[in-house]
């Protein structure tokens, strides 16, 4: 393709393309967390009233169930849903769908280190497994928004009648996608991703079949206390009804507590996802457009619009090592940088290698627009670069 002649005169406002964490709300300052109850014990009114208040707006965005149960883990998403596998799985043989690097990471888990009764379900990068072999007897596992392969589940209709667990790591789709809420037992998610929170804390939610299973079943297994969700042989009432399993950042609840206000502002649920459908709409118009990038998810219905994955297709690229298309990649996302355009746009790093857009609720629309051209210059640069290189040392 020809060199751009010179760079595009507009940029991008808030450059902040990463896909965790993620890009601040509109208008953010470090202003928004001066109210924190820094210093405090995590048992104080003020802190605890604090939790509360971020779990009760949680609930209410997200229109979860009022027999949910939903509190605050250590470790992120990770912590989150490590504390669901090790609690809930064993009673049953247990299916996983591995479409990207965290349902592999699950399978993993499950496999490897809790050694359970486990079937994967696997699918390539940009694909999903094949939900018909789905066992209804079977407790299922599955990310909901494949963060590093740009493809997601588009509805709860296979899990229809299943009558076995179902644990969804719902972390870069929850405030972004509806969820089936009635078909899931277990979803996490954390504030890093869609709101664009600070790291540390996940969320998880349990539905009654899932604290029944928590009550019933003994594992036997030696449970680490940041993963612990049982006091004796029963649920922990007061993890269940909140409480920290231990000390909490409170900069970061108050920072949580402060993108929850703003979803509030913006329409709640339906503000959130209709902001992420007008990025991914942007973006996706320029995609089509364009002969040298495409996405990763092949079905276009399986398309997620917050972690959008793109692979290059020309056959300028397509047609060199793997090692030249991740270099490439590499060099469009360090020119992006430095002329402070776009920050963390290259795609996962065991993924195919292309660029990885967030196009979730805090980012505007005007600034996907913006970056476009940019995304046209520097893979004109980057693919320039690199073929004179290998011209140079032939």
């Amino acid at each position: 393709m020809p060199l751009p002649a010179s760079k595009p005169a507009r940029a991008p406002e808030r450059p902040w393309f990463s896909s965790g964490p993620t890009c601040k709300r509109p208008g953010w300052s470090v202003q928004a967390l001066s109210g924190a109850p820094v210093g405090r014990s995590n048992r104080s009114k003020v802190t605890v009233g604090r939790i509360n208040q971020a779990l009760e707006l949680t609930r209410s965005i997200l229109q979860i169930p009022a027999e949910y149960q939903v509190f605050m883990t250590p470790g992120s998403d990770t912590g989150a849903f490590e504390a669901a596998m090790w609690n809930l799985l064993g009673p049953r043989k247990v299916q996983l769908l591995a479409f990207e690097s965290f349902g592999q990471l699950w399978a993993d888990d499950a496999t490897k280190h809790l050694k359970l009764d486990a079937e994967v379900l696997s699918a390539p990068y940009g694909q999903l497994p094949d939900l018909t072999k789905i066992d209804p007897a079977a407790d299922l596992v599955f990310p909901w928004n494949g963060t590093t392969s740009g493809v997601r589940l588009t509805d709860g209709a296979f899990l229809k009648g299943h009558d076995g667990l179902v644990l969804c790591d719902a972390t870069s789709a929850a405030f972004c996608m509806e969820l089936p809420w009635a078909d899931l037992d277990v979803a996490t998610f954390s504030f890093q991703k869609a709101l664009g929170g600070e790291a540390g804390i996940g969320v998880l939610v349990l539905s009654p079949r899932a604290v029944e299973r928590l009550n019933s079943f003994d594992s036997g297994r030696a449970i680490p206390k940041v993963l612990r969700l049982k006091k004796g042989d029963k649920a922990d009432p007061n993890i269940l009804g909140g409480d920290a399993i231990n000390t909490f950042s409170f900069l970061v609840v108050e920072d949580y507590l402060d993108a929850l206000r703003w979803a509030s502002l913006e329409g709640g649920l339906e503000g959130l996802i209709n902001r992420c459908n007008r990025n991914f709409e942007t973006l996706r118009e320029w995609v089509e457009a364009t002969d040298w990038i495409d996405f990763v998810a092949e079905v276009e219905a399986q398309r997620s619009t917050t972690s959008v994955c793109l692979k290059f297709v020309e056959s300028a690229v397509t047609t060199r090592p793997a090692e030249f298309q991740a270099k490439l990649a590499s060099k469009i996302g360090s020119l992006l940088e430095v002329e402070g355009i776009a920050f963390d746009v290259t795609g996962y790093r065991a993924a195919p290698p292309g660029l990885r857009i967030w196009c979730g609720c805090t980012v505007d629309s005007d600034d996907i627009d913006a970056l476009l051209p940019w995304l046209e210059w520097a893979y004109a640069q980057a693919l320039e670069a690199l073929t004179s290189d290998d011209k140079a040392t032939a």
